[in-house]
């Protein structure tokens, strides 16, 4: 996938994980929701396997991706059903394997119900980090090209969130990996890291290289890690 203006090119490529970073407000959401065509690029374009994606039908281009937004939203029903919203064929197999990349096989274990359990609209009975985790989960069992992770993973500690980006990155294997954060943490390991300040790109690069040339990034980053933290 790849975003080009007349001024920037970046390309977001199948098999890496591209973290978006930047302060409350720099437009980490607005970048990521022009791929879906949640609204349209209004200078440039944005181009999947190719193709211009107003080129593409709605229907079309959101088969390609798997999105979790920064509210995670769970629909009244079962923890299956919710899962199998991505995918209404999906086994128990498949549903289980997504649960456990996401983190969620623990904590939907330990009740009797298993995937049975009863889920309240909106989620309401589960809490913040079980319901992001669900979420990533069901777009894992959607299997698409593109997975868009929009903040999704703030309401996990620290410890889950590293291991379920361990997982997922054995997981998604050649797909295109876009995840929106303002956790330093969770970018430093990803292969390309676009830091944004006020709606403009600042600096593209690795963790490394971005505390080496980018004034913003290290300002990021100094005042999340401690200086071991930052190696």
């Amino acid at each position: 996938m790849r975003r080009r203006t007349s001024s920037t090119a970046s390309a977001f490529l199948p098999g890496q994980t591209t973290a978006i970073i930047g302060a409350t407000g720099s437009g980490k959401s607005s970048v990521v929701g022009l791929v879906p065509r949640f609204y349209d690029a209004t200078d440039g374009s944005v181009l999947v396997g190719g193709i211009d994606v107003r080129e593409l039908s709605q229907v079309e281009l959101r088969e390609k991706i798997g999105f979790v937004p920064q509210k995670a939203n769970l629909f009244s029903g079962t923890i299956g059903s919710n899962l199998r919203y991505a995918d209404e064929e999906a086994s128990e197999e498949a549903l289980e394997g997504a649960a456990r990349i996401a983190q969620a096989a623990e904590f939907i274990a330990e009740s009797p119900e298993g995937l049975a359990r009863t889920i309240s609209q909106g989620g309401a009975n589960v809490s913040g980090g079980q319901k992001e985790r669900l979420s990533i989960a069901r777009a894992l069992v959607k299997r698409p090209p593109i997975y868009i992770f929009d903040d999704s993973f703030s309401a996990l500690d620290f410890k889950t969130d590293s291991a379920l980006r361990r997982a997922l990155k054995k997981e998604t294997g050649d797909a295109t990996v876009i995840i929106v954060t303002q956790r330093v943490a969770t970018v430093k390991a990803a292969d390309q890291i676009v830091v944004l300040d006020d709606g403009r790109v600042v600096g593209i690069g690795s963790h490394e290289s971005l505390m080496g040339s980018c004034e913003t990034y290290q300002e990021i980053a100094t005042s999340q890690l401690s200086e071991e933290e930052l190696r």
